[in-house]
């Protein structure tokens, strides 16, 4: 199990409107853990037409909202993904919390970054047009699935493989953060969790809540872990109980970064 009280807690791509957002869970996850800081790291919705967001969605948003509240003693960070882009300034109204472009941090005397990663992915970047059109098609296709919305994510989690997303957000993130000098950096955008290490940097990304593997980062006096938070019954454990797993794999592709090499490297509100 991990430890009680965490120092950062990252979760990122609940996709908040989208069929197959597992808002609520995600919601029970926050009420069941302790933390200082609380890093919403992108693509907390799915777009911007806020008709699509259900009342589970909202139940989420207004407990982001209160633990905001500096009488929790809680910071709370919002970290702009590519689908949340154009909703900075309401998002700091509607939920209380400042929204950056990327966010850096000290802890146990390294320094972390968090950016979602959409900066790396070379496809999305160059075919602007044909991306947004898929997720319209994707939205559209998931009111036609059945319940579980299976066929839903497994044309999710395809698309990540054909695109070779995790390999390629994993190089552009590492190398990034070797020219600014940051020994940990957290992205999300591809919806797998991974763990990878090269010339003293560490990458880590937080997987996704669409999908049956939900998952968080974890850091504390320990150093950081990839879990999984297993809400219901897949096997012969207990409904709601808690599997801790690092999870990890090889990269090998090489491609350049999706930052030029000056870029700004600090917090960087929207």
């Amino acid at each position: 199990m991990a430890a009680d009280f965490q120092d950062t807690v990252i979760i990122s791509d609940l996709h908040l409107g989208s069929e197959v957002s597992r808002a609520g869970e995600a919601l029970q996850f926050l009420q069941s853990i302790q933390f200082k800081r609380l890093i919403l790291l992108g693509d907390i919705f799915s777009d911007l037409n806020f008709r699509r967001l259900t009342k589970e969605h909202w139940k989420f948003l207004s407990y982001i909202r209160k633990l905001s509240n500096p009488r929790h003693g809680v910071e709370v960070v919002w970290v702009e993904g590519n689908h949340d882009h154009g909703l900075a300034q309401l998002m700091s109204h509607l939920v209380g919390v400042p929204v950056y472009q990327q966010y850096v941090w000290e802890h146990a005397g390294k320094r972390h970054l968090a950016i979602h990663g959409h900066q790396f992915d070379r496809f999305a970047i160059n075919n602007f047009v044909l991306s947004e059109i898929g997720q319209l098609l994707y939205l559209y296709l998931q009111k036609f699935d059945l319940k579980n919305k299976r066929f839903a994510r497994y044309l999710d989690r395809l698309n990540t493989r054909w695109l070779r997303l995790s390999a390629k957000v994993a190089d552009g993130a590492l190398s990034y953060a070797k020219q600014g000098k940051a020994e940990r950096i957290f992205c999300g955008h591809t919806h797998v969790p991974l763990h990878l290490e090269r010339d003293g940097v560490d990458y880590y990304n937080s997987g996704a809540w669409v999908d049956a593997q939900c998952t968080y980062i974890a850091i504390n006096q320990e150093g950081v872990a990839i879990h999984e938070y297993v809400f219901e019954s897949t096997d012969d454990r207990d409904p709601g109980q808690e599997r801790i797993e690092t999870i990890a794999e090889s990269v090998g592709v090489l491609v350049p970064a999706g930052l030029p090499a000056d870029a700004a490297y600090q917090s960087i509100r929207c």
